[in-house]
């Protein structure tokens, strides 16, 4: 069976960009990366990819005179690499509604709260003003609003008394860096759809124990 081949989009160091990059070294892993895209040269991500043999492109977003001129090229690039998953991983763009339609359930981002709980940016110092005690990450099906769209796999971090953004984004990072690899390996092995809204997953194995913060 062909690998589903990805198209990662970045901005930054990539750190979950390596964390696709380890488990797709697995052979057994249903995917493969294609391409990654910057749109800034600097991007630390992009020497990830090349240390794994991964083509790289760079695609400035001001070199374009609109954002549908840039996501339009950013559809080219993928789409000439047969790209047939689209991951944002620290991509800081907002994307046009028109390439978030063109990638209709094959565009995912990794957001680091429990949408639809604190969306957009500083959602660690959103989760700490509001005194939640989980936070965690999301991976989702990318719409045209802002951090929405069907939800494929979340997971829980515990709040600690004292902790400040720095210390719970560093335990969220640990749970993105397990949950992007898997939600994309649902989706490559064909176990996902979305029905109604709602993300639906073939033999799915669901935790049955409720979560308590703090213990006692």
């Amino acid at each position: 069976m062909a690998k589903l081949k990805l198209g990662i989009l970045i901005s930054g160091r990539g750190s979950n960009l390596q964390a696709l990059i380890d488990a797709a070294a697995d052979p057994s892993y249903p995917a493969e990366i294609a391409l990654v895209i910057s749109n800034k040269a600097d991007a630390g991500g992009l020497a990830r990819a090349a240390a794994a043999g991964i083509a790289t492109q760079v695609i400035p977003h001001k070199d374009f005179a609109s954002r549908e001129a840039f996501d339009a090229a950013l559809d080219q690039a993928l789409r000439a690499a047969g790209v047939g998953l689209v991951c944002l991983a620290g991509f800081m763009r907002l994307l046009t509604a028109g390439f978030s339609e063109g990638w209709h359930d094959r565009l995912i981002n990794i957001h680091p709260s429990l949408l639809p709980s604190f969306k957009g940016l500083d959602s660690h110092a959103q989760a700490l003003k509001a005194g939640v005690r989980f936070s965690g990450c999301t991976v989702h099906f990318v719409r045209p609003e802002m951090d929405a769209g069907p939800i494929i796999l979340q997971a829980a971090v515990p709040l600690h008394d004292g902790d400040d953004e720095d210390a719970l984004a560093a335990r969220i990072l640990e749970a993105e860096h397990k949950s992007y690899p898997l939600a994309v390996r649902l989706i490559a092995e064909g176990r996902v759809k979305v029905v109604d809204g709602i993300v639906r997953i073939a033999d799915g194995d669901f935790a049955a124990a409720a979560l308590l913060n703090p213990l006692g």
